[in-house]
């Protein structure tokens, strides 16, 4: 064997380390190749019954931490949180943010990062020792980190077909809740709307934490598909133009009827297989 040879094999192995471990992976992994299973085909008359949900995923809960972390992107295996990704894609115009008055109008990045609280300041700087000043104008940074609310646009039915209750998600709209200082409280401000189609392509190819055993990470898509997070309903279908439930209760008895809903939409898929 030629010495000529040998030097070009170590050096394709050497190329392959360091390709493969980009970020200290030990083999290649499937997740950043993936994408989205589509749906099955769904026809009209197929669809025997259906109703749409409004569903309030709370960031802070600890079941729902996989989709908060990590609030940087400087993590060594690559990970990104659900916000960072979108807004990331969002910015590079891989997908389209909507005006959370008019679904149909697409807003742009700057917009989005304005409801961040990514605004204009004036600040005065005192430039000698007269006590002379000038006024500096800068723009604070986007505050992602304070998107601690996301908001899913639901549609449970029953297909006959398949003979089973199933959901596909609409659309997912992010909450903000920065501290106002012109309030001077906490205000919690939706962002804008973002069809959930538009991202499943991007979530299978990003991986969600386990703590449970590195080798056996979900992508993010797959997490929205299984229903791995923990949330609450907000509003459902109704003839006051989808009133929210804050709307007309308050305190314990919005939890009450909240639960409420959740059970009667168990109680439907139950009674489905009653004999």
């Amino acid at each position: 064997m030629s010495k000529r040879f040998i030097v070009g094999i170590v050096g394709l192995l050497i190329a392959g380390g360091a390709s493969a471990q980009t970020y200290g992976d030990i083999y290649q992994k499937s997740i950043p190749d993936a994408k989205k299973i589509d749906y099955p085909f769904l026809r009209e008359a197929d669809v025997v019954w259906s109703k749409r949900y409004y569903r309030v995923i709370d960031l802070r809960e600890k079941m729902n931490h996989t989709l908060y972390y990590p609030t940087d992107t400087t993590v060594k295996d690559g990970r990104k949180s659900l916000i960072n990704i979108v807004f990331d894609e969002l910015n590079k115009g891989n997908i389209t943010a909507y005006d959370i008055l008019d679904p149909d109008l697409p807003t742009t990045y700057d917009d989005v990062e304005k409801k961040l609280g990514a605004v204009m300041k004036t600040e005065s700087i005192t430039i000698n020792e007269f006590g002379d000043t000038r006024d500096t104008v800068y723009r604070s940074d986007a505050k992602r980190e304070d998107v601690k609310q996301i908001r899913l646009y639901e549609e449970w039915y029953f297909d006959k077909k398949l003979g089973k209750l199933d959901v596909r998600i609409i659309a997912v709209i992010p909450y903000y809740m920065g501290y106002n200082n012109d309030l001077g409280r906490e205000e919690n401000t939706p962002v804008c709307w973002i069809w959930f189609q538009d991202l499943r392509d991007i979530l299978a190819k990003h991986e969600v934490f386990s703590s449970r055993n590195d080798a056996q990470r979900i992508s993010f898509d797959d997490l929205f598909m299984q229903r791995r997070f923990s949330s609450y309903i907000q509003a459902e279908s109704n003839v006051y133009n989808d009133r929210n439930i804050s709307q007309y209760l308050v305190g314990k008895p919005a939890l009450y009827e909240a639960e409420r809903i959740k059970n009667e939409l168990f109680t439907f898929e139950h009674d489905l297989w009653e004999f």
